[in-house]
């Protein structure tokens, strides 16, 4: 209430911002909600509903986390290298991206300013590009359009390492919210301490993505017999996705109407998530009405660092893919193009996150290339991309998270929804020369290495500290471990928090079932949310189905 009052208070704080406040004055659990803890500042930065209040995202919650950034460059002398700065669609993210660029300015921070909206992985790149110390990107990804976020990147493109971003959070939290300084967005552009960046960085980055491709005769040949239907989900995609497929050899490209322009409100979709097989409803209209050949569907999410497909299988349904099952194609089609085109390193390796698919594993060792596992977050991914530059023991070929993510090569150190969609629509026209489908071609690996299938349960946390409420979760099943989930024995855990697992102490619980499966279990690191992940392979595919179906009923128990 002390703080609440304070906000309502000061004169730094917008009538508009004070009207919101006011509304609530007679709700204390709203005002608990707002004011009873700050946001979390952690390696993916910050992501909450747009709202006064401390643990919200709004003008003076940005401001005090980019004084906390600035401190931090300020103490590595980092002012002259600059900070590159990005945003996507949603409400507010320019304004939010102004609003860091003027606390930097006013530090005497160099900023590379995107005109406009740009991709994440575009952030990245431009980043290493201009040889930054520091990077923003103000999205929140695929959630509802009530939230923003603030990611932070450092030097080697990736996202913020834990001991930085715990030096920011302890330069938050000394600082006082309405006491931070701005140098005026104008002033600062005109004096040169902001620099506006765009076309110039946009041809780099769609040369280096171009440079993924395994066959560049695959798309000009094949490509518009795919018919291809594409939608950024009313996001940052809108432009440079269709670019990139129409220097790749796409004429014959469909973008849907109804989602094709850049809005934050995202009108079409109730969430912008191509793991959503609704988000794919107003392309397979546009197909039913206009395009009735088209193969594939293709959708990125609205900051375009995430990828989601639906293609045709062979009786003309639209099938929707899974993260791992693109995963798996990707890891078969490069690995074995690469291999025929002599493109192959001998010390290759792929990388994927711990939670994800076993069909990734199963074509790497099938195809005799090196696979290794990290924690989930794709800086992980980018942290092995500069290990291997660094001590040139493998060669970086592919990366993927299961949630749709996906990078080949290290002109960035994020996933790329600009490349992966370059290069499922490649691999498409690739099986298509060859008579098959995306899903012919997924049966054939499910044949040649068992049926694997994964899913993902979320569960949504309460209460007014939600992440306070998700380490007790996590700590109470350390307390009382399982013995069965469902109907299977749990044979043994890991605790990523306390065993050696050769990877970063983090808070992850693994089961192994006596039914073979892996049941994974953490809580989200951006959102109040428990992730369980299920991860099985059988015989035939209905005995794995029968196996997530078994464990499925244990998850409420377990939770």
């Amino acid at each position: 209430m002390t703080e609440f009052e304070r906000w309502l208070s000061s004169p730094a704080v917008d009538d508009a911002a004070k009207a919101e406040l006011n509304a609530i004055s007679g709700d204390p659990d709203e005002i608990n909600a707002r004011f009873s803890h700050p946001m979390e500042f952690g390696t993916a930065g910050l992501r909450a509903v747009m709202q006064a209040g401390t643990a919200r995202m709004n003008v003076y919650t940005v401001a005090q986390s980019t004084e906390g950034l600035a401190r931090l460059i300020e103490d590595k002398h980092g002012e002259k290298r600059g900070v590159a700065i990005a945003y996507d669609s949603r409400h507010n993210s320019r304004l939010f991206a102004e609003v860091a660029a003027e606390v930097l300015s006013r530090h005497g921070i160099r900023v590379y300013f995107f005109e406009s909206l740009r991709p994440t992985p575009e952030l990245s790149f431009a980043l290493l590009s201009y040889g930054c110390i520091a990077g923003i990107n103000i999205t929140a990804s695929h959630n509802p359009s009530s939230y923003n976020g603030y990611k932070v990147y450092w030097e080697d493109g990736a996202q913020l390492p834990p001991d930085h971003a715990a030096e920011v959070s302890r330069y938050i939290s000394g600082c006082d919210i309405f006491a931070v300084e701005r140098k005026p967005f104008s002033a600062a552009v005109a004096d040169g301490d902001i620099i506006i960046i765009g076309s110039e960085t946009d041809e780099k980055f769609l040369s280096a993505v171009l440079d993924c491709r395994i066959d560049s005769t695959a798309l000009p040949e094949c490509g518009n017999d795919l018919h291809i239907i594409y939608t950024p989900l009313h996001g940052a995609g809108c432009r440079l996705v269709p670019e990139c497929l129409r220097r790749a050899g796409v004429t014959d490209l469909h973008v849907v109407p109804s989602q094709s322009l850049p809005d934050g409100d995202f009108p079409t979709v109730a969430v912008p998530n191509p793991e959503n097989r609704e988000c794919f409803d107003e392309a397979v209209l546009l197909s039913e009405r206009e395009v009735p050949d088209c193969k594939l569907i293709i959708g990125t999410d609205p900051d375009c660092d995430r990828v989601g497909i639906c293609a045709r299988d062979s009786e003309g349904r639209f099938v929707t893919f899974t993260g791992n099952q693109v995963g798996a194609l990707l890891a078969d089609y490069i690995i074995t193009g690469r291999r025929s085109r002599g493109t192959l390193p001998e010390n290759a390796c792929a990388v994927k996150s711990v939670v994800s698919g076993k069909l990734f594993d199963a074509v790497c060792d099938g195809e005799g290339v090196a696979h290794t596992d990290v924690l989930t977050g794709f800086k992980y991914i980018g942290e092995k991309i500069k290990e291997f530059s660094a001590t040139g023991e493998h060669t970086f070929i592919l990366g993927y998270e299961e949630s749709y993510g996906y990078l080949t090569g290290g002109y960035v150190r994020d996933k790329d929804a600009v490349a992966a969609s370059m290069l499922i629509a490649e691999m498409a026209a690739f099986h298509l020369r060859n008579g098959k489908t995306l899903c012919d071609r997924l049966s054939e690996l499910y044949e040649k290495y068992g049926y694997y299938r994964e899913s993902v349960i979320t569960r949504v946390i309460g209460g007014a500290v939600p992440m306070d409420e998700m380490k007790a979760k996590m700590q109470s099943l350390r307390v009382s471990p399982p013995k069965k989930i469902g109907n299977s024995e749990v044979m043994g855990i890991t605790d990523y928090l306390k065993d050696s697992t050769g990877l970063p102490k983090a808070d992850m619980l693994s089961y192994r079932l006596s039914c073979g499966t892996t049941v994974i279990v953490r809580p989200s690191g951006t959102e109040p949310k428990i992730k369980v992940y299920i991860l099985t392979s059988g015989r035939t595919e209905a005995d794995s189905d029968a196996k997530i179906a078994a464990v499925k009923t244990g998850i409420d128990v377990l939770l």
